[in-house]
């Protein structure tokens, strides 16, 4: 760290690169929020083997101590994103916070616990009928089931034809999804059944608003990350008193909608860990 300044990407909107400029000006009164799976970890076949990309947790650790807050906000329990990342006790850290279940746990690098509310009645009884709705269209075999506690996940990326079963489901788990007063969260070949009311433009808006931040920062690779693009679209568009941000975007062929609204896309979480450690050379 310290010795490459230059790599420092350029945003390729006006609007990225007066976020970027604000982040550089004020950097202690800047939020940096970043997804977990597609942008700080690889994408990988079984979510259990996500595992923060190597030198994540060096380029935060640099960066926290210079900035207001690092936020990383996910759809994963808050817990098991720490797990994953290796965030817990790190030197340096102690300004990151994790948003899990989309904002509705929170996990504080200063104390090391974990708020969370009680589960949503609906995710217990999706949990019960989903085996029989899998069986009926023919997608158990195909399918893997991720227990989320607030949450339930369907991935479709071991299927013989992950987009077709992907697609054939989404209808179905809908169904099911609503019949419980959930709703379902659609990403890279998963389908997430989970409580409405949280998302993380809600997640992020609400931590924002807690820091009473100048600028933001978010970086994510998937369709529950448009929900923060847009927060951050909303909180630059307000005017004088609007908040400058930059929207990063992890590239993913998968999710063009996010690579399109983005200021700065680069390719995956290597890269992503090279601008975070840029941006710490910078500050």
């Amino acid at each position: 760290m310290g010795s490459h300044p230059e790599r420092l990407p350029n945003p390729t909107t006006p609007a990225g690169r007066e976020g970027l400029d604000a982040v550089l000006a004020r950097p202690d009164r800047a939020v940096v929020a970043l997804d977990f799976d597609g942008t700080l970890a690889d994408i990988v076949p079984d979510p259990e083997q996500a595992r923060a990309h190597p030198g994540t947790v060096e380029a935060l650790a640099a960066l926290a101590p210079k900035v207001a807050a690092i936020a990383v906000i996910t759809g994963r329990p808050a817990g098991v994103a720490v797990r994953y990342g290796g965030f817990a006790g790190v030197p340096g850290l102690e300004h990151l916070v994790v948003l899990g279940h989309y904002g509705a746990e929170r996990w504080d690098a200063v104390t090391g616990t974990v708020h969370a509310p009680a589960p949503h009645p609906g995710v217990t009884a999706v949990r019960a009928e989903l085996p029989s709705v899998l069986h009926e269209f023919g997608a158990w075999n195909d399918t893997w089931t991720e227990e989320k506690g607030q949450a339930v996940a369907v991935h479709t990326r071991r299927a013989q034809d992950p987009q077709a079963a992907f697609e054939s489901l989404r209808g179905p788990l809908g169904e099911l999804a609503a019949k419980h007063g959930l709703i379902v969260e659609p990403g890279r070949l998963v389908l997430e059944l989970r409580p409405p009311g949280m998302d993380k433009g809600v997640a992020l808006a609400g931590f924002v608003a807690e820091l009473d931040a100048e600028s933001v920062i978010y970086a994510g690779d998937d369709l529950g990350d448009l929900a923060a693009f847009a927060a951050v679209e909303k909180l630059r568009s307000e005017g004088p008193d609007g908040i400058p941000g930059l929207l990063v975007c992890s590239g993913s062929a998968e999710v063009p909608e996010l690579a399109e609204r983005a200021d700065l896309s680069v390719p995956g979480p290597a890269a992503v860990v090279d601008f975070l450690a840029a941006l710490a050379d910078r500050l």
